[in-house]
């Protein structure tokens, strides 16, 4: 009966450690930008290291640039889907426009 306690006590030790790795992963936080990112140059990988956004929101805000033209305040983003006044808000310190080249369309 000691082995089949034994047992039993590593099997639930090891789903507490795997459930807290599992639950730590899918919860962690993403590093934010150091830097303000401009939303009229910025790839969808560097979109999404901004809080909030994820690779749908991230592929939408690059999608509307490229068929509206660059982003001239950074209220523009309300008209993305997803994209709320609160996490415009929270996306502030994070985001710059800066003019594009004329080259770039």
């Amino acid at each position: 009966m000691t082995a089949f306690r034994s047992r039993i006590e590593i099997a639930l030790l090891l789903a507490a450690v795997l459930g807290s790795l599992c639950f730590s992963t899918v919860f962690a936080q993403k590093a934010l930008p150091t830097q303000p990112i401009n939303i009229n140059t910025a790839t969808i990988a560097q979109l999404e290291t901004l809080p909030g956004i994820g690779p749908n929101t991230a592929n939408a805000i690059v999608n509307f640039r490229n068929r509206s033209g660059p982003f001239r305040r950074l209220e523009d983003l309300l008209a993305i889907k997803g994209i709320s006044k609160s996490k415009l808000e929270k996306l502030r310190p994070y985001v710059s426009i800066a003019p594009v080249n004329s080259e770039h369309k």
